[in-house]
């Protein structure tokens, strides 16, 4: 079903937009803000709640406010969306994702909205992505005005759990992708409209001092003090108000969902549905849901004191998905939407799937001795689509017959009845190596009886992380090893007659940095198995979901170029190629003349049959903003590769104002491989 747009004359309460204001803080850096709140707050004050991210509130982020923002300031609270200092129209240069001055920045901007005359004094914080991650680390900073959470499509630990490192490996499809997206994004100048004739001066500071985010993160390769930092799993004792944590099974952030039902004390709920890294009442793969009025009842339950029970529902609610043809993009997964009253639930138990010589047996039964070398294949993984879905045309797993020809595989037999796996699975191997490093891939597929391969869940442990991702050590060759580490969390119904498959790999690209050599993984049995969390049949949920709405967008004409996603063998290099293309952006009027947002982003991945030292990752991309004369335009690249020591990073920037050049910077550095 489509989202409900609604007119502002339907919401309770009419709607003021404060376009610009400024917040200060301690320093006498001065943050921009745009807020929504009630034409009569003044009179009848309301709590805020507020947003805080890198992603330009007046261009970048503008579409998804306007509907969201103003629909929660239709129902009785101010929305204040800020710029992170150095973005947007914010001051000074951002240095990184989530340093402290962030979050302290984070701590004063919630203070400040409690001060003010139409605010009630309770305040609450919310964001996707970004602003879903500093919403919880901003709480375990504990500011007394902060009453409530709502956190979307984010993590609890930034090293194991983001887009830099996966399974202690390099998460090659996004550490460079994301961090030339940033580039482009903070190089992209304030405002005149908000800046006057300082914007030029402003903008030109900000291109000489933006680093490239690249070089920390490659310099941390283990989970240090720079991970541990704002990774609440450090401490989730610090947060000590009511959180509701949302994601979706192909979004790149569903495991934090379960963890932190587990380790967070505070009234908590989940909520993880079929979705990609959007908001649930747009997102695709639907359905959509009535995401915003599941939010409003958290808010006037913890920031208005209305007795609405909803700390007495089921604490986890998920859509179980059902089996569909594989292919890289849904409208809409079938399925069902079921409920359990905790998590950890008591519905749900390990089920471990034993392997054996190409044979994978449930519940026990016998499995004789023996072993398989895991293929050394480097193109392996290429068709398991990006390790985070933006709903775009091409990024969910394909047939996976491909890639299982390039893997070690391990068949069920035809099962009996329907097994429903929901939580986290986790694999246990034992392994041996004749390689000081090693890396190991994991895919649990779902074979239909027509031979099609869809991909349930899949995870990749670097061996020398075997016992710690904070104390990597080599591994001795030859000698065995048992490792147990997880794979992503997943709600999936297999059907009686179909075939659970575990596909295994010592290589996964283009979604991890392979191992400086071609390794010989060996895998011994008995004594490896998967382990499902399979949820006896329970509680469906309750109470459906009100219907999907929100604001009327305003009038725009958008801009939407074709998704580009293609994977290409040279079969006379050996070379595998793959290349993902999307971008877009909107024309509209606003402040009297038209204004234009246009962006272009394109990464391309290559490896060389026999060759892990051939893997190169090249990042291209571009950003546009145009109002009336005023045309500004910033492009940035990057590329990484390797040697058998040593990561090696080229990276640039270039700006324009109109047709002028202004500012035109490459960097150039290497790193040493620590264990990676």
């Amino acid at each position: 079903m489509a989202t409900i747009d609604r007119d502002p004359g339907e919401l309770p309460r009419a709607v003021r937009e404060v376009r610009d204001t400024w917040i200060p803080m301690a320093d006498g850096t001065q943050l921009s803000a745009r807020i929504w709140l009630p034409d009569d707050a003044a009179s009848d004050p309301v709590p805020g709640i507020l947003e805080l991210l890198p992603y330009r509130k007046s261009d970048g982020t503008a579409l998804r406010d306007a509907t969201n923002a103003a629909w929660f300031a239709g129902h009785g609270y101010a929305v204040v969306r800020v710029d992170i200092r150095g973005t947007g129209n914010s001051e000074d240069v951002i240095t990184d994702e989530y340093t402290q001055q962030e979050l302290d920045d984070g701590v004063a901007c919630i203070a400040w909205i409690a001060a003010q005359p139409w605010c009630t004094g309770k305040v609450g914080m919310m964001g996707i992505s970004w602003g879903g991650f500093n919403g919880l680390q901003v709480a375990a900073e504990q500011p007394p005005e902060l009453h409530a959470v709502l956190s979307l499509c984010s993590t609890d630990d930034r090293y194991a759990d983001d887009v830099h490192y996966w399974g202690g490996a390099v998460l090659a499809d996004q550490m460079l992708p994301w961090a030339t997206s940033m580039l482009v994004r903070n190089a992209l100048p304030p405002e005149p409209e908000v800046w006057g004739d300082e914007w030029l001066t402003e903008w030109k500071r900000r291109l000489d001092q933006t680093p490239p985010f690249a070089r920390a993160w490659l310099e941390h390769q283990r989970r240090d003090e720079f991970w541990q930092h704002a990774s609440i799993c450090e401490d989730p004792a610090a947060i000590r108000c009511p959180v509701f944590l949302v994601s979706g099974w192909v979004d790149a952030y569903r495991d934090s969902v379960f963890r932190m039902l587990e380790s967070l004390s505070v009234p908590r709920r989940g909520l993880v549905g079929p979705w990609a890294h959007l908001w649930p009442h747009v997102a695709e793969p639907g359905p959509q849901i009535g995401f915003l009025q599941e939010a409003l009842r958290w808010w006037d339950r913890w920031l208005k004191d209305v007795p609405n029970g909803i700390e007495d529902e089921p604490q986890l609610c998920t859509w179980l998905q059902e089996p569909v043809p594989p292919q890289g993009y849904y409208e809409e997964r079938p399925g069902r939407w079921v409920v359990d009253d905790s998590w950890p639930s008591p519905n749900v138990d390990d089920r471990p799937l034993q392997l054996g010589a190409g044979i994978a047996t449930f519940d026990g039964q016998p499995v004789s001795a023996g072993t398989v070398e895991l293929r050394p294949e480097q193109a392996h993984g290429a068709l398991s689509g990006r390790s985070c879905s933006y709903a775009t045309a091409y990024d969910l797993p394909v047939d996976q017959r491909a890639d299982d020809a390039l893997a070690t595989c391990f068949d069920g037999e035809p099962l009996t009845e329907a097994v429903e796996i929901l939580g986290v699975p986790e694999a246990e191997l034992e392994v041996s190596s004749d390689q000081s490093q090693a890396l190991v891939a994991v895919r649990v597929c779902d074979v239909a009886p027509d031979g099609s391969s869809r991909l349930i869940t899949q995870g990749v442990l670097n061996l020398t992380h075997r016992d710690s991702h904070e104390h990597p050590e080599p591994l001795q060759p030859g000698e065995r090893y048992r490792v147990r580490f997880p794979l992503h969390a997943i709600g999936y119904s297999v059907p009686k007659g179909h075939r659970l498959r575990v596909a295994l790999a010592p290589a996964c690209w283009p979604m991890v940095w392979p191992s400086p050599r071609s390794a010989r993984v060996i895998v011994h049995f008995p004594g490896s198995a998967i382990h499902l969390p399979v949820r006896a049949r329970g509680a469906d949920a309750r109470v459906p979901f009100a219907p999907a709405e929100r604001l009327r967008p305003f009038e725009h004409e958008p801009i939407k170029p074709p998704d580009v996603g293609t994977v290409t063998r040279d079969l006379a290099t050996g070379k595998t190629t793959v290349v993902y293309q999307n971008g877009g952006g909107f024309v509209r009027e606003e402040l009297g003349q038209p204004m234009r947002k246009d962006s272009s982003e394109r990464d391309i991945f290559e490896i060389v049959d026999g060759d892990p030292r051939s893997a190169t990752v090249t990042c291209q991309r571009w950003s546009e903003l145009a109002r009336g004369d005023w045309h500004v335009r910033v492009v940035a690249n990057g590329v990484l590769t390797c040697d058998e020591s040593t990561f090696h990073v080229r990276t640039g920037l270039t700006a324009y104002h109109g047709e002028e050049q202004v500012f035109e910077h490459e960097w150039s550095f290497s790193t040493p491989r620590d264990l990676t």
